[in-house]
C-alpha cells in the first residue's frame, strides 16, 4: 500500500504516523540535488568554456565550438553505456576526454573539476532547508548526505560547506566514489556503517521516487519524498518523479517547515 502523507493537509498526522510505525529517527540522511541544494540555470557548455580557457596545450588547434562538441558526445556516450546503477568519477571522465582531444589544462583534475561544477551552475539552496538542519542539530539528531553525482565527494563537501556553512554532517557519499548509485543498496549499507545505526534507526530523504523511495525502502531505512519548490522557471527536476508508483510506505512532504513540524510532534 502506498501512503503519502503531506503534514499542513491532514489534521490526524500522530493517528497517521501510527499507521506508518514511524518513530523518531536517530539520524536523517539526505539526498543532495533538489533536496539540500539545488542547480538553477544549468548550462554544460558554460562549463566547458571556463575549462576551454584553462587549456595550456592545444597542439591540434581544437576550436571551442568543436571542444564543446566532443566533450557532450562523449559524455552521452558515457551516460548510455554505463547503467542506471554505476556510477563514473568525473576525475576520470576529465582526463579522458583531454588526453583523447591531446589537450593539457594549465589547473590540476581536482580543480578543473571544481571549476567546471561551478560554470555549469553556481548552485542555490532549496526553501528553509538551513531550518531543517538546525532544528535537527538542536534535537540531537545525526545527519549525513549520500548523493548520485559525478563529481568528487571532495567537490560534494565543498559545495556543502559553501552553502551550508553551520551543517553538522558526519558524512557525504557521492557515487562517484562508490561505483553504485542509487537505488543500489551499497551507498545506503555504507553509509549505515559509518553511523553505527541500524536502518530502522534512520530515515531519507530525497526527491526521486526511483532513486531515493526505492533505494533506501530496498536498504530498510524509512523513506522520506521531498517535493519542494525552486525559485526557477520550468524546474526540470519538477518531473522526474511523473508516472512512477512504489509500493512501499514513505512520508511525503512539499516543505522542510512541514518536515519540521512531524518531528516536533514525534
Amino acid at each position: 500500500m502506498v501512503i503519502n502523507m503531506k503534514y499542513r493537509e491532514c489534521e490526524r498526522d500522530i493517528n497517521e504516523m501510527s499507521k506508518l510505525k514511524m518513530k523518531k529517527p536517530k539520524m536523517i540522511i539526505f539526498d543532495y540535488g533538489h533536496t539540500l541544494l539545488y542547480e538553477p540555470n544549468h548550462n554544460p557548455t558554460r562549463g566547458n568554456r571556463i575549462l576551454y580557457d584553462r587549456i595550456k596545450s592545444n597542439p591540434n588547434n581544437i576550436s571551442f565550438e568543436e571542444y564543446s562538441r566532443i566533450v557532450q558526445e562523449l559524455f552521452d556516450k558515457m551516460k548510455a553505456e554505463k547503467g542506471p546503477e554505476i556510477e563514473i568519477h568525473e576525475h576520470q571522465f576529465l582526463r579522458m576526454v583531454h588526453d583523447y582531444l591531446g589537450i593539457e589544462l594549465s589547473v590540476s583534475i581536482s580543480e578543473a573539476e571544481r571549476l567546471n561544477w561551478y560554470g555549469i551552475s553556481e548552485g542555490a539552496k532549496m526553501p528553509y532547508v538551513d531550518e531543517v538542519l538546525e532544528f535537527l542539530d538542536e534535537q540531537g539528531i545525526r545527519t549525513g548526505v549520500i548523493s548520485n553525482l559525478i563529481f568528487s565527494g571532495e567537490a560534494l563537501k565543498e559545495r556543502l560547506n559553501r552553502f551550508l556553512p553551520n551543517n553538522k554532517f558526519e558524512f557525504a557519499l557521492a557515487s562517484s566514489e562508490y561505483i553504485f548509485a542509487k537505488p543500489n543498496r551499497m551507498m545506503f549499507d555504507i553509509a549505515l556503517k559509518k553511523a553505527g545505526l541500524s536502518a530502522d534507526e534512520v530515515w531519507y530523504c530525497g526527491d526521486s521516487i526511483a532513486a531515493d523511495v526505492v533505494g533506501a525502502n530496498n536498504a530498510g531505512i524509512f523513506p522520506v519524498l521531498y517535493n519542494g519548490e525552486t525559485e526557477e522557471e520550468n524546474d526540470p527536476m519538477k518531473k522526474i518523479n511523473d508516472g512512477l508508483h512504489v509500493e512501499c510506505e514513505y512520508l511525503y512532504i512539499e516543505d522542510w517547515r512541514d518536515f519540521i513540524n512531524i518531528i516536533k510532534d514525534m
